[in-house]
């Protein structure tokens, strides 16, 4: 009776980690991500070619998965802690180049006019850039919550048997894997087995993984199209 009521606690734990991780994630992230995208637009910020040049050699370039472990192991002593994965999924240099191109369509004017009234570039930014760019928002939010949503490799890696409860998709990808290892083993045996519901544990699976993440797309869909294709880089 005790392991029947263990497994409903333990994916509750892990909707607990991954909707917290998604909502703060998405949030932090959208701001980091709109400040940095309209600050490599502006005119006159000096380091901006610099800073652009940076964060697109990073998309031809990566680390790769040794080096990146390293560091972020050892040097940052961040193995066996949440933020090992929510971090290396705040900002990617594909969101801050599809930010920076959508801002790229706000007047320039708007900023002047913002200086002229007296008030700094933070303030700007707030109060006068950020309602101009709800479409960018809604789009990269969208991607940024799919991103800490459906996470599961970075969890694998540097949580393991650290933490009590694992992110959502981490913790039904090991239900999946220990379902087809039963099966193999049991096949080895000479077992004959015919009621393993391996078919429909994918698709309950399933329902569990993208249930609740397809309610946010009606929310952001009549800004997502304008965002991808305003944002979009152009030839």
């Amino acid at each position: 009776m005790a392991g029947f009521f263990r497994y409903p606690k333990v994916i509750l734990g892990s909707y607990g980690v991954t909707i917290t991780m998604t909502v703060f994630g998405t949030i932090l992230g959208l701001f980091l991500i709109a400040m940095t995208g309209y600050a490599l637009q502006r005119q006159d910020f000096p380091f901006r070619n610099a800073l652009s040049f940076f964060i697109y050699f990073t998309t031809l370039f990566s680390a790769g998965m040794a080096p990146t472990y390293i560091w972020v192991s050892r040097y940052l002593n961040l193995k066996g802690s949440y933020m090992a994965v929510f971090l290396q999924l705040l900002m990617t240099p594909w969101l801050i180049i599809l930010m920076k191109n959508f801002a790229r369509s706000v007047p320039y004017e708007i900023t002047e006019s913002g200086k002229m009234d007296g008030a700094d570039d933070f303030k700007i930014f707030i109060t006068l850039i950020l309602p101009m760019l709800k479409p960018a928002l809604a789009t990269v939010g969208l991607f940024l919550a799919l991103g800490y949503w459906n996470e599961w490799y970075n969890s694998m890696l540097y949580l393991g048997s650290a933490v009590t409860y694992k992110p959502l998709q981490y913790y039904l990808y090991s239900i999946i894997n220990t379902a087809a290892q039963l099966k193999s083993s049991m096949a080895g045996a000479a077992i004959t087995i015919t009621d393993l519901p391996s078919n429909t544990l994918k698709m309950a699976t399933a329902v569990v993984a993208t249930g609740p993440i397809i309610f946010l797309y009606p929310f952001v869909q009549r800004y997502f199209i304008t965002g991808i294709t305003i944002g979009a880089v152009k030839g």
